[in-house]
C-alpha cells in the first residue's frame, strides 16, 4: 500500500470518527434538552416550591462534558496531523540519512542468508511479511553491532573451512598425480624399476581406492618379480601383483591397463605353479588381454604378449593338450599364423617396437618355411641396441637363428 493510501486510510478514519463523536453529542444534548424540560414541567406541576432550575443546571453540565470531549478530541486530530506531516517530510530523507550513519560506523553492505532468514522471522514474529520488513527504508537493522560483528566471524570461519576443503580437494589428486608420474619415471629405466614397488607400497592406504594407483602397484610388483633373483620371493612378487591387478579390475573393469598387467602377472605366477593351476592362469593370460585389446586396440604391449601366447600354445606337445582337455574340457587353440599376426600387428603400431618382437617374427616366419622374411627380420633386428634384460635374451635367441639360417 502507498504512502497516500494510507495517509488518506487514517484520515478517513479519524473524520468518520470525529462524526460519530458529533452526532453522539448531538443526540446527547437534544436527549438532555429534552429530558430538563419534561422535568421542569413535571416539577412545575407537582410542586410551586422547588426550583425551575435544577433541570436545567443539569443539561447544561452534560453539555459541558460533551464540549470537553470534543475539544479534546480535536485537539488530538490536530495533533495527529502534525504528526503526519512532519513523518511526510522525514520520509524522503531517512535513507540518506541511514545510509551516512552506516558509512560512518561501518562499510556498508547487503544482508546476508543468515540475516535474511533473521529478518524473515521477526517479521514473522511481528505479524509482517519480509518483504515488507527488508523494504523498509530500504535497510534493516534487526541486529546489534555486536550480533552483527558475530555473524562476521562465523562467516569468515565458514569461507575458510571451505577454503581449506577446496584446497584440500585440489592437492590431494595433484599429490597422487606426482606420485603415479614417479611410478611410470621409474618403470621406464630398466634399471630403476626394482625401486618402483617402495614408494607406492607406503601410500597404498591414502590412494588404495584409486584404480590408477592399483594398476601401477600390479605392475611394480612384476618389476620386482623381474629383479629379485630368490625363487620364493619372486613367487611372493607375482602373488601379491596377481592379487593388486584384480582388485585394479574390480575398480575399474574398463582399465586396460589393469587387465595387461593383471595377464602379465598371471603368465609369471605359472612359473610356479601346478600343471593345472598352470594351464588355469594360461586361460586367465589370454582372456584378460583380448580384453585390453578390445579397450586400448592400440597398444602395441598387448599384442606383443598375445603373440608370445599364441607362439607358446602352437609349441605345445600332445600331452600337453590332452592334459589340458582333460583338466578344463578344451584345451587352448593357436597356431603360428596366430602367433605370427598377432606380432606384425605390434610392428604395424610401433615400428621396429622392440628386438624381442623382431625376433619372434623371424621364429614364425622360420616355422612358417618363409626363410627370406625371416633373414629380413633377424637383419633389422641386428640393427637394435641393446638396452634390456629382454634385449639379452632376445639376442641369444638371434644369433641361435643366424646360424640356422
Amino acid at each position: 500500500m502507498s504512502q497516500s493510501d494510507s495517509r488518506g486510510l487514517v484520515l478517513g478514519v479519524l473524520a468518520g470518527a470525529a462524526g460519530l463523536t458529533l452526532a453522539v453529542v448531538w443526540y446527547q444534548n437534544r436527549r438532555s434538552s429534552t429530558g430538563g424540560r419534561m422535568v421542569a414541567q413535571e416539577l412545575y406541576l407537582n410542586s410551586n416550591d422547588r426550583h425551575v432550575g435544577a433541570g436545567m443546571s443539569v443539561a447544561l453540565a452534560g453539555q459541558r462534558e460533551v464540549l470537553d470531549r470534543l475539544g479534546a478530541l480535536i485537539q488530538c486530530v490536530s495533533e495527529l496531523k502534525d504528526e503526519v506531516r512532519a513523518l511526510k517530510t522525514a520520509l524522503p530523507l531517512l535513507q540518506d540519512h541511514v545510509r551516512d550513519q552506516l558509512q560512518g560506523g561501518s562499510r556498508s553492505r547487503r544482508a546476508t542468508p543468515t540475516r535474511r532468514r533473521r529478518i524473515a522471522e521477526a517479521a514473522r514474529h511481528e505479524g509482517q511479511s519480509s518483504e515488507e520488513a527488508e523494504s523498509e527504508g530500504g535497510y534493516m537493522t534487526a541486529m546489534t553491532d555486536s550480533e552483527e560483528d558475530s555473524e562476521k566471524e562465523r562467516e569468515a570461519e565458514e569461507e575458510e573451512e571451505e577454503a581449506g576443503a577446496e584446497e584440500e580437494h585440489r592437492e590431494e589428486p595433484d599429490e597422487l598425480t606426482a606420485l603415479l608420474e614417479r611410478a611410470d619415471a621409474l618403470h621406464a629405466v630398466e634399471t630403476e624399476r626394482g625401486g618402483g614397488l617402495a614408494p607406492l607400497l607406503e601410500r597404498r592406504d591414502q590412494f588404495g581406492q584409486n584404480d590408477a594407483f592399483m594398476w601401477r602397484l600390479a605392475r611394480a610388483y612384476s618389476d620386482a618379480h623381474d629383479k629379485t633373483q630368490d625363487k620364493e620371493e619372486k613367487k611372493e612378487m607375482a602373488e601379491s601383483g596377481k592379487k593388486a591387478g584384480e582388485e585394479a579390475i574390480t575398480l575399474n573393469p574398463n582399465c586396460a591397463e589393469s587387465h595387461q598387467w593383471f595377464a602379465i602377472l598371471c603368465g609369471q605366477l605359472s612359473e610356479y605353479d601346478t600343471i593345472q593351476n598352470k594351464i588355469k592362469n594360461g586361460y586367465l593370460f589370454k582372456d584378460h588381454l583380448d580384453l585390453a585389446i578390445e579397450l586400448k586396440p592400440e597398444d602395441p604391449l598387448s599384442y606383443y604378449l598375445l603373440g608370445r601366447w599364441c607362439y607358446a600354445v602352437a609349441q605345445c606337445t600332445w600331452i600337453e593338450r590332452k592334459i589340458a582337455a582333460t583338466l578344463f574340457g578344451e584345451p587352448p587353440n593357436a597356431t603360428v599364423q596366430d602367433a605370427l599376426q598377432n606380432f606384425l600387428k605390434a610392428e604395424e603400431i610401433c615400428p621396429q617396437y622392440s628386438k624381442s618382437n623382431l625376433v619372434f617374427l623371424a621364429k614364425c616366419y622360420k616355422d612358417l618355411g618363409q626363410k627370406q622374411q625371416a633373414r629380413e627380420m633377424c637383419s633389422t633386428a641386428s640393427c637394435i641396441d641393446n638396452t634390456t634384460t629382454e634385449d639379452d635374451e632376445a639376442q641369444k635367441e638371434l644369433d641361435s637363428l643366424l646360424s640356422y639360417l
